[in-house]
């Protein structure tokens, strides 16, 4: 196994990947529809916490999985194989979900994870059994820091449940800090241009499960022409919202700042927090419907909460950790912060919240894409 050029011309993600990355569908559907379950029961607290620790695990697969790939991907028959394995280890973790939310049993979770960990760190002795100098001791250190968090992980069940929160805390930070620890002295061949649109390829992935829940609107009107005025308009508002959700994070080159571990790896660690907004849009519509045909106990404001804190949190992380490296002058970097702003009022607008929310994310690329317009008309001057 041989590094890959991180200059390597048209690199773009191979089927293996594209089919890697469907299989993660199963895991975050899962923990969305959990999510939805808990917070429709009048229960948010327990299910946005259930919530972020089953999508690190699932997100934090998947970026481990990406960056070998992007530096190491051989498409052969060992490193098929290995992949194979990973993505039953997804399906696993997946079956483990229900479980970890409903009863804090985070066992059959941790058993799909550490088979994914097994197979990764496999592939990175394998690399480092084809590699010398810096770069063999950069895959030996990923693999002894997998070893070492994995154990951790499975010491962690055999602790009270009293001591998971903290543990877990602890050990995802232990896993956050292995890529900065394996690359202090050598920086893999990962390859900007693949990064970015691996990315992006997910994104699009977690912006689906938005499309699916404004689809499960669409059938409840038809099914309850009772509710036919409130659900059409949640149905409405959420593609709106996931349409110009897909605009605001396409709409910059980002292989052209991907240059340094530094600016990848923040980069990187961010998209945690834009995955996993963008999925929850998707659970807060469903919400959103449940409340609204009377299948939810709680309040329209909660129910619109849902939607719009999850809407208002991918568009600041998305300037924060995207976009703002491209956007010229102070204008420019308010619209995604002020759009995120105003996207929170509109929870008090009752049913009309999602539609409002909206309406305020369609504004809010409108604006964007004048001032890119007009601020290129006067540099061509």
């Amino acid at each position: 196994m041989r590094a890959r050029r991180p200059d390597e011309p048209h690199r773009a993600a191979t089927p293996l990947e594209l089919f890697f990355d469907l299989c993660f569908v199963v895991a975050v559907a899962q923990a969305g529809a959990r999510l939805v379950h808990a917070v429709a029961e009048g229960d948010p607290g327990n299910g946005i916490t259930g919530y972020l620790f089953v999508f690190f695990a699932i997100y934090w697969a998947w970026v481990n999985f990406t960056w070998f790939a992007s530096a190491y991907d051989s498409d052969d028959i060992p490193y098929r194989l290995a992949t194979l394995v990973q993505i039953s280890g997804v399906l696993v973790l997946a079956a483990g979900v229900p479980r970890a939310f409903d009863h804090a049993d985070y066992g059959v979770a941790i058993v799909g994870y550490l088979i994914m960990r097994v197979a990764l760190t496999l592939q990175w002795l394998r690399a480092a059994h084809g590699e010398t100098g810096a770069a063999r001791a950069a895959a030996l250190r990923y693999a002894a820091g997998l070893v070492l968090v994995q154990l951790g992980w499975v010491l962690l069940l055999l602790l009270p449940d009293a001591a998971w929160t903290w543990g877990f805390l602890l050990l995802a930070a232990a896993e956050l800090a292995v890529p900065a620890f394996a690359e202090n002295r050598h920086r893999t061949s990962w390859h900007p241009h693949h990064i970015a649109e691996r990315y992006g390829l997910f994104t699009i992935i977690m912006l689906g499960e938005t499309i699916a829940a404004a689809t499960v609107a669409v059938q409840s009107a038809l099914d309850e022409s009772a509710a036919l005025d409130e659900l059409l308009p949640i149905a409405a508002g959420g593609l709106v919202i996931v349409f110009a959700a897909f605009w605001i994070y396409f709409a910059v080159p980002i292989h052209e700042y991907l240059r340094s571990n530094r600016q990848a790896f923040f980069w990187g660690y961010g998209h945690y927090l834009i995955f996993g907004s963008a999925a929850a849009i998707g659970a807060g519509i469903e919400v959103a419907v449940e409340q609204a045909t009377h299948h939810a106990h709680i309040s329209t404001l909660a129910a619109s909460l849902a939607v719009t804190v999850p809407t208002a949190l991918f568009m600041l992380t998305v300037w924060l950790v995207h976009a703002r490296h491209f956007k010229r002058g102070t204008a420019q970097q308010m619209v995604l912060l002020v759009g995120a702003l105003l996207v929170l009022p509109t929870s008090f607008a009752g049913h009309w919240a999602v539609p409002l929310a909206g309406l305020v994310a369609a504004c809010t690329v409108a604006v964007g894409v004048y001032l890119s317009i007009t601020q290129g008309s006067r540099e061509t001057r």
